[in-house]
């Protein structure tokens, strides 16, 4: 098991992070640019020294800042898939691949089968006297990763692995790295900062914000239970915090800071949590006459249509809460709607998820 207690300054930057991993599962870390997240990567990697913390691998100490220890990156049973992929321009795949192994002292009668089942692993044993010009990108995303692999490593670490990829392969060698992940008897920690790959990839999720955890879980327990605003942002739902109150109306309802919001089940004790579908968002140009118990109103701030065929238009509007409103293109053509326009969001109570 991974145990990682993270602690780093640079300059106004300042990272505190702490998670675990279990061998033979794959934690994201998922995280706008500057979150924090290539700095974790660094820290468990031995790249960087940490300030506070510590990173244990089993029983393996690696480093603990309180007793000045730190193993350098060369003592850490540690594979590294930087997102250059730093392939050597003038080795062939094979050679790249036996970097490790060699520069580790493995007896030459075993680095070409270390090496051989590395490739295999990946889908590429047929171009190791490639070198890395001659391949294409998921081509080169492979021979990387088989490098990192080819020591069979306690921890494997992924940094953006995709993301210099165009979208066709991204989306093909995202189906193959995940059946490959599901295999590894390492645990991978991988990094990204798009959600689809988070959540397809994970068995667990460390979400990063400003160099700390927002949340951390199953894919399952972030969609149905965001806490942050970041968070709900990140899956793709509307959220609201705040407490019950007792009203003259019928409905149960919610005090949050932008606003009372009323709920269709009983509302106990406590801080409660509200999540809204985009899809039970309804739009209007003027305050709606029909049933819905909760209105809020802002400017339309972006349109992006929803793939495949843009059928559905997710509508941002700048309320508070920022609401995320999921609609068909006809409603968007019939409301002529664009960017600007003053817009009023409708939900019932019945479409609010409510949770401790």
């Amino acid at each position: 098991m991974l145990d990682a207690l993270l602690g780093k300054r640079r300059g106004e930057f300042q990272l505190d992070v702490a998670f675990q991993a279990e061998p033979g599962t794959t934690t994201v870390l998922v995280g706008e640019s500057g979150a924090g997240k290539t700095s974790v990567l660094r820290l468990v990697a031995g790249l960087d020294r940490l300030d506070r913390g510590h990173v244990t691998v089993g029983a393996q100490q690696y480093a603990d800042a309180g007793r000045n220890l730190h193993r350098p990156a060369w003592e850490r049973d540690i594979g590294y898939v930087p997102q250059d992929y730093a392939l050597f321009p003038h080795l062939s795949v094979f050679d790249n691949v036996a970097f490790g192994p060699r520069a580790s002292g493995m007896p030459r009668h075993r680095i070409t089968s270390a090496v051989t089942e590395a490739l295999t692993l990946v889908g590429i044993p047929d171009l190791a006297r490639r070198r890395p010009h001659e391949l294409s990108g998921g081509q080169q995303q492979r021979a990387a990763l088989a490098r990192a692999l080819a020591l069979q490593p306690a921890v494997l670490l992924l940094d953006e692995p995709l993301s210099s990829l165009d979208l066709q392969t991204r989306r093909a060698l995202r189906v193959e790295l995940r059946a490959l992940l599901v295999r590894l008897p390492c645990l991978t920690l991988y990094v990204t900062h798009n959600p689809v790959e988070a959540l397809v990839l994970s068995d667990q999720i460390v979400v990063l914000d400003e160099g700390r955890v927002a949340q951390a879980g199953t894919r399952e327990e972030l969609l149905r239970y965001p806490r942050t605003p970041f968070v709900a942002e990140l899956v793709g739902t509307n959220l609201f915090v705040g407490r019950p109150v007792t009203t003259d109306g019928p409905e149960p309802t919610i005090r949050t800071p932008e606003g009372l919001v009323e709920i269709s089940e009983v509302a106990g004790p406590g801080a409660a949590y509200l999540t809204v579908s985009p899809r039970e968002i309804t739009l209007s140009l003027r305050p709606p006459d029909g049933s819905a118990q909760n209105v809020f109103a802002g400017n339309v701030v972006e349109m992006v249509p929803e793939p495949p065929g843009g059928e559905r238009v997710r509508v941002v509007l700048n309320s508070r809460p920022t609401l995320v409103a999921e609609v068909t293109r006809e409603a968007i053509s019939a409301l002529s709607l664009a960017d600007g326009a003053w817009v009023y969001a409708a939900f019932k109570a019945t479409g609010v998820h409510r949770y401790a």
